[in-house]
C-alpha cells in the first residue's frame, strides 16, 4: 500500500522531471488512514458476516459495524460505560494487529524517502500519531451513545501511546536509527535485547500453552457454555473469534499464575499455585480454561517453569551473541541478571495491559497483578539467565 501511493504521480518539476514521488507528510498521512481504513473494514466486515449467519437476526448491520468500532477503540486502551460498569480490556491480538499496521505504514514510509536521521523522522512521527489519533477520536465520538459511553481521556492517552510506539518503532528501525543508538551503548546491549526479546516470546509461547491445556481439559465446559449463550453456530463462531482476540491476555494472566501471584477475574477468582478462590465469572467460553474446583490443577504447578525456562532461554541467547570484545564469563553472567531483570519488567508491562476490568465491584479486577509478576519473573528468570549465559559463555571460549 505505501509502495503503491509513493509511485503516484503529484504535479511536475521545473528542471523538467515528470513525476516525483507523493511528498513524505502526505504519504505518512495516507499511510496511516490505510491503515485505520483497512482494520475497520476488515472487523467490521467480520462481524457483520458473523451476525447475518445467526438465526435468529442478530445485530442489524449498523450495530455490527459499532460493535467492531467499540472493539478497535478497546483495544487502543479505551474505555467503554455500559450499563454493567466499566469495560476495561483490550483485546491484545487486535491491538498487536493495529501496531503492526502501523509500523509496516511508517517503515513504508521511511524506504520511499530513504531518511536516514532523526531530524527527518520526527516530523513524520508526529504527523502520523496525530492523524490517528484524530481518526480514533472521531471514531470515539461517532460510536459514544448512551448505552455505550465512550472515556476520551483514556482513549486519547491509549492511542497516542499505540501509535507513538508503533510509528516511532517502524521509523527508528527502518531509518537506522535504532542501530545508530545502539552502536552507541556498551557492547553487550544488543545480546541483552536479543535474548530479552527471546525470553519474552518463550514465556508467551508456554502459557499460551498452558491456556491450551487447560481449555482442551475442559471442552466439553467449553461448548456448554458456548451453547448456553444461543446464537446457534454463528454464536459459537463470534464467541471463538472473541476468544482468539483476547488470547493473549489469557496467557498474560497465565504468566502471572506461573511466576506465583497468579491472576484474578473479579475479586472472588483468584487462580494461583498456592490456591484457588473460585466466584461467579462472566458468561465467557474462554473461561472455561479456569479450574473447576478449589484445588490446583496440575497445569498450574508445571506452569510455573516458564519463568525459568524463557531466563534460560534469554541467558543462551546473551551468552551466544556475545563477540569477541564483549567480555568474559562473568560480565555474560552480569549481562544475564540485567536480561532477566529487564524481562521482569516487560512482563509487569504485559500484566498491566492486558488486565483490566470487566464491571464495577466485583468485577472491577481482571489479569495478573502487574508489579509482584514483574517481581517475581525478575528473580526467577534473572538467576536462570545468569546461570545460562555464564556457561554459554564460558563453553564458547573453550
Amino acid at each position: 500500500m505505501v509502495s503503491l501511493l509513493a509511485r503516484l504521480p503529484w504535479g511536475s518539476t521545473d528542471d523538467g522531471e515528470r513525476h516525483r514521488s507523493l511528498p513524505l507528510i502526505w504519504l505518512t498521512l495516507a499511510a496511516v488512514a490505510a491503515v485505520t481504513a483497512a482494520g475497520l473494514v476488515g472487523l467490521g466486515l467480520a462481524v457483520v458476516v458473523v451476525q447475518m449467519l445467526d438465526p435468529t437476526g442478530g445485530l442489524p448491520v449498523s450495530g455490527s459495524i459499532a460493535l467492531a468500532g467499540r472493539l478497535w477503540v478497546l483495544a487502543q486502551g479505551g474505555r467503554l460505560t455500559l450499563a454493567s460498569g466499566p469495560l476495561v480490556l483490550a483485546p491484545l491480538l487486535l491491538t498487536l494487529g493495529i501496531a503492526w499496521g502501523l509500523s509496516r505504514a511508517a517503515r513504508g514510509a521511511v524506504r520511499a524517502h530513504d531518511l536516514t536521521s532523526p531530524r527527518d523522522v520526527a516530523p513524520v512521527a508526529a504527523a502520523g500519531v496525530a492523524l490517528h489519533l484524530a481518526l480514533t477520536l472521531l471514531l470515539a465520538v461517532l460510536l459514544d451513545a448512551p448505552a455505550a459511553r465512550v472515556g476520551l481521556i483514556r482513549t486519547t492517552v491509549g492511542t497516542v501511546v499505540l501509535a507513538g510506539a508503533a510509528i516511532g518503532w517502524g521509523l527508528v528501525r527502518e531509518s537506522g536509527v535504532f542501530d545508530a543508538v545502539l552502536d552507541r551503548l556498551p557492547g553487550p546491549a544488543r545480546p541483552v535485547l536479543r535474548g530479552v526479546l527471546a525470553g519474552l516470546l518463550t514465556s508467551l509461547a508456554l502459557c499460551t500453552a498452558v491456556v491450551a491445556i487447560a481449555l482442551a481439559s475442559d471442552v466439553h465446559g467449553y461448548a456448554t457454555l458456548s451453547r448456553s449463550l444461543g446464537g446457534a453456530g454463528a454464536g459459537a463462531l463470534g464467541l471463538l473469534g472473541l476468544g482468539v482476540l483476547l488470547l493473549p491476555n489469557a496467557a498474560a494472566a497465565a504468566l502471572g499464575m506461573a511466576a506465583g501471584p497468579g491472576f484474578f477475574v473479579g475479586s472472588g477468582t483468584l487462580v494461583s499455585v498456592h490456591g484457588v478462590s473460585l466466584s461467579a465469572v462472566p458468561a465467557l467460553p474462554l473461561l472455561a480454561a479456569l479450574p473447576d474446583t478449589q484445588a490446583v490443577p496440575l497445569i498450574a504447578f508445571a506452569s510455573q517453569a516458564a519463568p525459568a525456562l524463557a531466563g534460560l532461554v534469554a541467558g543462551t541467547t546473551i551468552g551466544r551473541w556475545f563477540g569477541a570484545t564483549d567480555g568474559g564469563s562473568v560480565v555474560a553472567g552480569l549481562s544475564g541478571i540485567a536480561g532477566g531483570v529487564l524481562l521482569g519488567v516487560l512482563s509487569g508491562v504485559l500484566a498491566w495491559v492486558a488486565g483490566g476490568a470487566l464491571g464495577d465491584g466485583g468485577l472491577a479486577q481482571v489479569g495478573a497483578p502487574p508489579l509482584t509478576t514483574a517481581i517475581a519473573v525478575a528473580a526467577q528468570s534473572g538467576i536462570a539467565a545468569a546461570l545460562a549465559a555464564t556457561v554459554t559463555r564460558w563453553r564458547a571460549l573453550g
